[in-house]
């Protein structure tokens, strides 16, 4: 929902970072980005709730500064967008499967299945729909993403955000999962409606 603001106020914080990393490969950033990400999920599976939320927000900062590399120093490719969205499907399907694990409840179990079903269904909702579009020549050059996607109401700043509360509050798993849930179900809803308008 925010992320075409996000995106253009997070390039221009973390430009001073992208700078010396000219000769700094994109996957490699990526890559690092994915090893951090995977650290917070651990770092959430013993309990270390604030070190977690650290970890996350730094592995966050490195999938962002992927893409700016690769556009400034024009390192752009599309096996670079390829490796960039299957390390983010990892490190977001861990740290809810490390924080549940961490605090292993029925319900917390039951929640987190509906969740990753959910992101399941909603990553087959913008997937698909962007491959349309591509196959539609849909592409333009404001296009700051590997792939073309809709907006809906949940997004990437909205993702990291509600997985920050997640890692703050663990003891709400269940109700936090359950809410997210429903928020992302909604954006799946968002895309069919798009698709039935647009296609």
């Amino acid at each position: 929902m925010f992320d075409t603001f996000m995106r253009r106020l997070k390039d221009r914080l973390i430009e001073p970072l992208a700078t010396p990393l000219g000769s700094v490969s994109p996957a490699f950033i990526t890559l690092l980005g994915l090893l951090t990400g995977l650290t917070a999920a651990w770092l959430a599976a013993i309990g270390s709730v604030v070190p977690s939320l650290l970890v996350w927000l730094l592995s966050r900062i490195l999938d962002g500064l992927d893409g700016l590399v690769a556009r400034r120093f024009n390192k752009q490719s599309d096996f670079g967008g390829y490796l960039d969205i299957i390390c983010d499907f990892a490190v977001y399907a861990a740290v809810p499967i490390s924080l549940t694990l961490a605090h292993p409840t029925t319900t917390n179990f039951i929640t987190l299945s509906v969740m990753l079903a959910s992101f399941y269904v909603n990553a087959a909702s913008w997937m698909y729909l962007s491959a349309l579009l591509e196959k539609r020549t849909a592409r333009n050059a404001s296009t700051q993403t590997s792939i073309i996607m809709p907006p809906g109401l949940i997004g990437a700043t909205e993702s990291i955000t509600a997985f920050c509360i997640f890692l703050l509050f663990p003891a709400y798993l269940a109700p936090l999962f359950g809410i997210f849930s429903a928020l992302v179900f909604i954006t799946i809803i968002q895309r069919l409606v798009w698709a039935k308008q647009n296609l």
